[in-house]
């Protein structure tokens, strides 16, 4: 897909493992030239290797609200959720959404390339009439938009 991204610069935070590395792989490969920023020289390193790898080489104020994503950390947190961690993966992500996430439409963890391709189709120009808004990628968690 051509997002006419080429020739864009983005800066993306966070961007060395996770939501942030994907939102920089996904605007790298659409051609824009991304920055991206970390606390470990060794992790921006693999991540710079990494979206380099993926085929990428090189706005508008919107805010993308992410909700229960899989990446580093989540796993020791559904365990900490959970009344057996020492349960299968798949059992215990389970477990949270029907105990906790239950209006979820989804009803499992969204996987970070589903925020990137949200967060590269928003910096494209071709979402020029998004401007200023909230994004909710959350998998139908809130029940109402009351």
């Amino acid at each position: 897909m051509d997002l006419h991204l080429t020739d864009q610069t983005a800066l993306v935070t966070g961007s060395t493992a996770g939501i942030g590395l994907e939102i920089a792989r996904k605007l790298a490969v659409e051609g824009a030239r991304v920055i991206v920023t970390g606390r470990d020289r060794a992790k921006l390193d693999r991540a710079v290797a990494g979206i380099k790898a993926s085929g990428g080489s090189r706005v508008t104020v919107n805010v993308v609200m992410p909700g229960p994503t899989r990446s580093d950390g989540i796993v020791d947190f559904l365990k900490s959720a959970s009344s057996d961690p020492d349960a299968p993966a798949e059992e215990i992500e389970a477990e949270f959404f029907a105990k906790h996430r239950s209006s979820s439409l989804l009803q499992r963890m969204i996987e970070p390339e589903e925020i990137a391709d949200l967060v590269a189709f928003i910096a494209s120009p071709l979402s020029a009439a998004t401007n200023g808004a909230a994004l909710r990628a959350e998998g139908g968690l809130v029940s109402t938009i009351a």
